[in-house]
């Protein structure tokens, strides 16, 4: 179980480097770039798509034990190819309903450093008091994974009510945010 899970990291690491530094190590890396360009599929879920295929296959002839070994193996070294060609600041699309939304507001932009965009709304709308709805501002903002916890907690602060839903954004360029290109 050990070998599999660092052997993955390790196999991650190295393809990771190899092809953030622009060149591949075999075919499923050269398949998976060429893929790539084509389609909305990270460079590691196209390898992890290829893999599942081999081991399947695989399957059949060397035990289904060995074929789920390298399967994980694979997991490992897919997410870590993530991390290694998309970068640990994987972005984070959050969008906030809230009554206190200036207070949040000021908060997100003072506190977290991080551009807001305001889209115009309206809450309510509830099963039973249909009618009653007010104009609220929906706050969206796009922070990294890690600083995910310290938005949680801002709106928990101002607003425990608040309506608060969280996208990953598997690519993000432009305003205040700076990104490594991959190919």
């Amino acid at each position: 179980m050990l070998t599999a899970i660092f052997g993955g990291f390790l196999a991650g690491l190295g393809i990771g480097l190899t092809m953030r530094g622009g060149a591949s190590l075999d075919g499923t890396e050269v398949l998976a770039l060429y893929t790539l360009r084509r389609s909305s599929l990270t460079i590691s879920e196209i390898i992890m798509g290829i893999n599942v295929i081999i081991f399947s296959i695989a399957a059949f002839h060397f035990g289904i034990q060995n074929a789920l070994y390298s399967m994980l193996t694979y997991v490992v070294a897919s997410k870590t190819v993530d991390y290694i060609i998309e970068g640990i600041e994987e972005y984070t699309g959050v969008t906030i309903i809230s009554a206190e939304s200036e207070r949040i507001k000021h908060k997100i932009a003072n506190e977290l450093g991080r551009g807001i965009t305001i889209y115009k709304g309206e809450r309510g709308y509830l099963p039973g008091k249909y009618e009653l709805h007010t104009e609220v501002d929906i706050i969206f903002t796009v922070i990294t994974r890690i600083e995910l916890k310290k938005l949680r907690d801002i709106v928990q602060d101002e607003d425990p009510k608040a309506f608060v839903f969280a996208n990953s954004i598997r690519e993000a360029s432009g305003g205040v945010l700076s990104r490594n290109v991959a190919h």
